[in-house]
């Protein structure tokens, strides 16, 4: 056997097998951009994956291999074992897997694998890392002819609406099938724009997040497709009004003694010293992280002034135009104590996002870094240059330039990472800048 099971593990497998009558199931891993992939296998060959792998052609995966170098294998991670609920009637399981090279080692190219390599960098500093991201998404109705454009909220509902909410319904449906995929969701409501919601759930350790992000973004365009919806997590569908963001709560707690290794009752904002370091690294890092966190041309439509989206590297507690931002305390809970990182979209890959925040942090750790003084006020109304703030990239290709600068970030994502994810980004940005926009040909077909 490739992986050393425990054999209560097989049994429980086993008997949800049994018990639903499970006739398929799914193998699922992430390409490096964050798209999810799978193998599906009739649950006959369930014995022979666990225990020998199930292989696959890796050059045919964005960003996994070359030709040459192409063959490579799956191992489930049975703590992600679930039975997929809106394919009761085809009886089918999903199971998240670890990709491994021909001799039993973990592939380097595996975004699973490169959040691990992270977190066990901060296990040896006696750290766990823990993050709660909340992603927000839009539903649309799809047209008679199957199109999607132009686009039509599903309902005219705002922030928190509940008579206009047409999607109440659906969010429901949503939470159910979460919450039998062993994801506990903590809240749903609408958003503020207009066919706009936002389901959160609850904080955990950043690969059990990372794996649920996943899980997520695949459930909501499942449930949205059977109520004839379209859910979109794209950055900036519609110019004008809020886009499409994944703030991400972050935590520290210390493996010897299980506290929170973020709180200090002394300090104006609660923080301990080994926090502000952490907020520091991730300043420090903030334009280098950029490409991974916000991935898509689209991206950098969301993070304009206006719209709760950071634009300067910035930090305090009352401000939300800053990139981070610290959450009051409910008196007497100081373990709530965190940051939360605002400049995520629920595009990227969440595997390589938690690994660079992760890395950011550690290295602000490690070297001591002190944060700058807090900003609080308003920064859409602020000339954040003049205050001496530093801007993050204002489109993908500065943020790929700012990425080539931070070898703390290369380092963290890998060699074969780093180059495959900015060849994949740099073929991305080249064919946006070649091609011509309706904007373009309004603003200047009839003039020129």
């Amino acid at each position: 056997m490739i992986v050393d099971y425990k054999p209560e593990e097989l049994e429980r497998i086993d008997e949800i097998i049994r018990r639903n009558d499970i006739r398929f199931i799914r193998l699922q891993f992430s390409d490096i951009i964050g798209v999810s992939k799978q193998i599906t296998i009739p649950v006959d060959h369930w014995d022979d994956a666990v225990a020998q792998g199930v292989w696959f052609d890796g050059s045919s995966i964005e960003g996994f291999a070359r030709i040459a170098e192409s063959d490579m294998y799956l191992t489930p991670d049975l703590d992600t074992f679930r039975v997929i609920p809106w394919e009761m009637d085809l009886s089918t399981a999903r199971v998240i897997c670890d990709v491994r090279t021909p001799d039993g080692a973990p592939f380097e190219g595996d975004p699973r694998y490169v959040l691990k390599r992270q977190l066990d960098r901060a296990a040896k500093l006696g750290l766990d890392y823990y993050v709660g991201p909340e992603l927000e998404f839009f539903l649309f109705k799809v047209h008679p002819n199957g199109e999607l454009l132009p686009l039509t909220p599903h309902d005219e509902a705002g922030y928190f609406d509940v008579s206009t909410d047409l999607a109440h319904s659906v969010r429901r449906q949503m939470v159910d099938a979460l919450s039998a995929m062993g994801i506990d969701v903590e809240a749903s409501h609408h958003e503020v724009a207009a066919g706009q919601s936002e389901i959160d759930f609850r904080y955990g350790p950043a690969l059990y997040a990372a794996d649920a992000t996943i899980t997520f973004r695949t459930t909501l365009k499942a449930v949205a497709q059977k109520n004839g919806l379209h859910c979109t997590f794209m950055p900036k569908p519609i110019a004008g009004i809020p886009g499409n963001g994944m703030h991400v709560h972050q935590s520290l707690w210390r493996r010897d003694t299980g506290d929170t290794a973020m709180h200090d009752p002394g300090n104006e904002y609660g923080l301990s010293q080994l926090a502000l370091h952490f907020i520091a690294g991730q300043l420090a890092h903030a334009a280098g992280m950029t490409p991974i966190l916000a991935p898509l041309v689209n991206s950098y439509k969301r993070l304009v002034p206006g719209y709760e989206a950071p634009i300067y590297v910035s930090w305090g507690r009352t401000n939300r135009s800053a990139l981070i931002r610290i959450p009051r305390l409910t008196p007497g809970r100081y373990k709530s104590t965190r940051c939360e990182l605002r400049c995520p979209d629920p595009s990227c890959n969440p595997y390589l996002a938690f690994a660079v925040m992760l890395a950011a942090g550690l290295d602000g750790i490690e070297n001591k870094l002190d944060p700058p003084p807090p900003s609080e006020e308003d920064l859409y109304h602020v000339d954040g240059v003049r205050a001496g703030l530093e801007m993050l990239p204002g489109d993908l290709g500065d943020a790929i330039d700012a990425l080539k600068q931070d070898e703390v970030i290369q380092a963290a994502l890998g060699q074969h990472v780093y180059e495959r994810f900015v060849e994949a980004k740099m073929l991305e940005w080249g064919e946006y800048q070649r091609y011509v926009t309706r904007w373009e040909l309004d603003r200047y077909l009839k003039i020129y």
